[in-house]
């Protein structure tokens, strides 16, 4: 395997290894997941891989916090955008649903997450130090600024997880079974206005 070429590459190398090791991690999981197809996937070789990340658990670590990253900044984006708190509770479902779709590694590392996390271990703090805080800021929103919209039933917090894991399911799923079980359209905002708004 050569090198690219300088004038071929437009992304840098820390770049294109987070973005090979997304998709290899999402198709095999931490645990199978070798260096050296993420290198081979990445157009560099195993050393270099290593000069910037030491080990798979930090490249794994740092593959995984840049989604959540960018997947946070969306939600806080919409979640404060200017609007009511409809507008708002559905601008962040739409586009949740849009990062899913845009990013259907994260949707498959985080279903992987859930099935492999058996307590201490990269899977568990991924879950607890990356998923959680989110659900935490998206309750939040829910709870002290929809407090006059939103209809009472089951706790908050069971109701968001419930629309979240239907849309994380969807994307993850291939398409001709997505299609086949969900349908074409994720229908964000019409799941969140069923399950959280007075109609």
């Amino acid at each position: 395997m050569g090198r690219p070429r300088a004038e071929d590459v437009k992304v840098s190398t820390p770049q294109r290894i987070l973005e090979a090791a997304e998709k290899v991690f999402a198709e095999q999981g931490f645990g199978p997941a070798k260096l050296a197809d993420i290198a081979e996937q990445a157009g560099i070789r195993r050393p270099s891989l290593l000069y910037h990340f030491k080990s798979k658990e930090e490249l794994y670590q740092a593959t995984v916090q840049r989604a959540f990253s960018n997947l946070g900044g969306v939600l806080q984006a919409a979640m404060f955008m200017d609007g009511s708190f409809e507008e708002r509770l559905l601008a962040t479902a739409d586009r949740y649903a849009d990062f899913l779709g845009e990013n259907v590694q994260v949707a498959r590392i985080v279903l992987r997450e859930l099935l492999d996390a058996k307590g201490p271990g990269p899977g568990t703090d991924i879950l607890m130090n990356q998923v959680a805080p989110l659900v935490d800021a998206v309750e939040a929103f829910i709870e002290t600024q929809g407090d006059a919209i939103v209809v009472e039933g089951p706790p908050i917090r069971a109701r968001l997880m419930s629309v979240a894991a239907t849309l994380i399911v969807r994307a993850a799923a291939y398409g001709d079974v997505r299609d086949t079980l969900w349908g074409p359209q994720p229908h964000a905002s019409a799941l969140s206005r069923a399950t959280f708004l007075r109609q």
